[in-house]
């Protein structure tokens, strides 16, 4: 009878889905189609076959007519037997009674007892519909969310034509070749970061040019007409019967200034001339050239004598101008890495997008195949749409393929142009650089040695220690008491044109001498006779002459005075240097734990890259190994759907899988050049590696056999940028 119904089924199986096959059942042809089909509904009616006997094992509990409610009785409590892991516990439903209702007694599933219990471990329990799934009892079954309410019943995305294959803005035949080298060059003398760090290189160069810039002479001049007029009471004033007395000046100062660059000394040096004028009865030097020249040294004895601000303001802008130089140097080693990683991922895009399209090209030869056999009536038509269907999927790879090239295309040029203006915009970049599969084969303790003394990031942190170090220094010296020696030295001079001055004057009362020759005329005597007195006052014979008397006076130092002395200072507690010595104390502690930690990270991310290197290596071999079996067994299910011992959907399983494989190799082959990539830029030696130096602070020289190209100075001739 089972023989019979698979006949049944296999006829009615023939006039439906292969008509070609039964109206010629006589071909060979159709019998070869045929002896996979026989093996197939043979197992589809066996299995048929088991659920319809496992059916009727199953006896459906036929609910009431008219059901009413009825109250609930509270379950009893049931005791769970223990039960070994991984068996399925049948659940003991609740019993409601209905008071006017007959009782239907329901017989317990095969394997339980009457009250639920298992009977035996090993019982295969099966489960209805209604049977919650756990492995204890007294469970409800899970409650389901509500069903959402309808969006877009019955969706289907209208059928509309495909848009071009094109790649958006650029010139497919405008191809672009590019090394991964000629990309590192592009990158270091056009990348914004770069020019950025640069400019902060020539910043750190600027102030270190202003501290220095400290010891520069302040000179100042000043030429000015002063006119004083001053009151005076005074007979000796010389304002005469006016009362005031007028001067005018004509008058230029010139000095300089500034800080000696030896023990912290502050000099000054002041000249002075004039020609002044005036109405001074008295004055005997009218006009008069006065000349003067003042010189002060002020020498710290012992704060400030050995390191001052002022050095220590140009010890300072010395260590940020290396740390900089550090920090160039890192964003150098981040933008090769970048574009190494950029170049690589575009590598494999471009890669995958023709694996893609190689699919693509395979599914379609497929289908002609399959046409071909339908055509003959050894497929059926539906072998057809599975291979349709496939090379729609593969061709939706294809188009995910192509956007994953165009932006790790634009992410490339992002760092190998320096703006959108460019016309290598508009070109598509194809990579010719090999593939570098030998990865280094460098030992943890000398990967983490090189590391550690070529990294930026620890140059920073000791030059940030070194200028702490600066810190300190100035901060214990400010501590000490001022104590300064102070000199001045002034030589004057003096010259003008002679105002000789001439009085007379009477020493006897005209009263009295005529009452005494009234006397002596009385006497007979002859009367007295006091001449008046003439005075005449002129200047000294050194002081007559013009300004050049009075500077040949100044030089001459004729005029000197001389002045030196101690000056002594004390801060009573002098908390601001204690508590700013204490602040560096701390940053020293700071930045040792900074290293510290940094040291960890750096060891860390070594370890890691060694790590990643071993891995992609070894990703690598299995991904080929895996690529190559997946080949063979397409080509295997293959032959064996040509012979007819197999069937389509095998066959497009080894095709997906081989694709797998294909795409899993390339993206072992880039893991693995990403990896090498980051081991370098891990230990430091990204620029060493790419032959890339820097020298002057802010320049970038790149050795290339056998050319040498210097890029990123500070300023580029349009040669260079083009």
């Amino acid at each position: 009878m089972f023989k019979k119904i698979l006949k049944k089924i296999d006829n009615s199986f023939d006039k439906c889905v292969y008509p070609g096959i039964a109206a010629e059942k006589n071909s060979v042809a159709a019998a070869a189609a045929r002896a996979p089909r026989r093996n197939f509904m043979l197992a589809f009616g066996l299995l048929s076959v088991l659920s319809l006997s496992a059916a009727a094992q199953t006896t459906p509990t036929t609910p009431p007519a008219n059901p009413q409610p009825q109250p609930t009785q509270p379950a009893q409590p049931t005791e769970v037997q223990p039960q070994p892991q991984n068996q399925p516990v049948q659940q003991n439903p609740v019993q409601r009674t209905q008071p006017n209702a007959p009782t239907q007694t329901t017989s317990p599933p095969p394997g339980t007892t009457p009250s639920g219990q298992i009977s035996s471990p090993n019982t295969v329990i099966q489960q209805t519909p209604t049977q919650n799934v756990g492995t204890s009892g007294g469970i409800a079954p899970a409650v389901l969310p509500d069903d959402p309410p309808p969006v877009a019943p019955n969706f289907q995305a209208p059928v509309r034509p495909l848009p071009t294959a094109e790649r958006v803005g650029v010139d497919i035949m405008n191809q672009l070749s590019l090394t991964l080298e000629q990309v590192i060059e592009m990158a270091l003398q056009n990348n914004n970061d770069i020019d950025s760090s640069k400019i902060e290189v020539q910043i750190a160069e600027f102030n270190l040019r202003a501290a220095r810039g400290v010891y520069d002479p302040q000179l100042a001049g000043e030429s000015y007409y002063e006119s004083r007029t001053t009151p005076t009471a005074s007979t000796i004033g010389g304002a005469g019967a006016s009362g005031k007395v007028t001067q005018s000046d004509f008058r230029t100062n010139l000095g300089a200034s500034g800080f000696s660059p030896y023990a912290g000394g502050v000099y000054s040096a002041d000249f002075t001339t004039a020609r002044t004028t005036t109405n001074n009865q008295n004055a005997l030097l009218n006009p008069q050239y006065p000349t003067a020249f003042n010189l002060s040294y002020v020498q710290p004895l012992w704060r400030g004598r050995r390191f001052d601000n002022n050095r220590r303001n140009i010890e300072i802008a010395k260590k940020n101008l290396s740390l900089t130089d550090a920090q160039f140097r890192q964003r150098a080693i981040e933008v090769i890495a970048q574009a190494e990683q950029a170049y690589w991922d575009l590598v494999f895009a471009l890669r995958n997008l023709q694996v893609q399209i190689d699919a693509v090209k395979q599914a379609r030869t497929q289908l002609e195949s399959n046409q071909r056999l339908v055509a003959g009536g050894v497929l059926a038509p539906i072998d057809v749409v599975a291979a349709t269907t496939q090379i729609t999927t593969f061709e939706q790879s294809v188009y995910t393929a192509q956007e994953s090239v165009t932006r790790a295309e634009n992410n490339l040029k992002t760092l190998m142009l320096a703006d959108r203006t460019s016309e290598v915009w508009s070109r598509p970049i194809t990579p010719v650089s090999p593939i570098s599969l030998e990865p280094p084969r460098v030992g943890l303790e000398i990967a983490i040695a090189d590391a550690l003394r070529n990294r930026p990031e620890i140059n920073q942190l000791q030059t940030q220690t070194e200028i702490n170090k600066i810190d300190q220094r100035f901060y214990r010296d400010q501590r000490k008491p001022q104590i300064d020696l102070v000199a001045n030295y002034t030589s004057n001079g003096l010259a003008g044109t002679a105002n000789e001055i001439s009085r007379t004057s009477t020493t006897v009362n005209p009263e009295l001498l005529a009452r005494i020759n009234q006397l002596s005329q009385a006497q007979n005597l002859p009367p007295l006779v006091f001449n008046p007195t003439t005075t005449i006052s002129a200047p000294p014979d050194a002081l007559v002459g013009g300004i050049f008397s009075s500077l040949s006076s100044l030089v001459t130092q004729r005029y000197p005075t001389y002045r030196i002395g101690v000056r002594i200072g004390l801060p009573f507690g002098n908390r601001v240097a204690e508590a700013n010595l204490g602040r560096s104390l701390a940053e020293e502690s700071q930045i040792g734990n900074q290293r510290a930690q940094q040291e960890q990270v750096i060891e860390a991310q070594v370890r890691n890259s060694l790590q990643a290197l071993k891995s992609a290596e070894a990703r690598l071999a299995s991904a080929l190994a895996a690529r190559t079996s997946a080949e063979q067994l397409y080509e295997s299910e293959q032959r064996q759907f040509r012979a007819g011992t197999t069937t389509f959907y095998l066959v497009l399983q080894r095709q997906t899988e081989l694709l797998s494989a294909r795409g899993r190799e390339l993206q072992a082959q880039t893991d693995l050049n990403k990896a090498i990539s980051e081991f370098q830029r891990s230990t430091g030696t990204t620029l060493s590696a790419n032959n890339v130096t820097v020298t002057d602070g802010a320049n970038l020289m790149k050795t290339n056999s056998p050319r040498t190209t210097v890029f990123s100075s500070k300023f580029f001739p349009e040669s260079n940028q083009k």
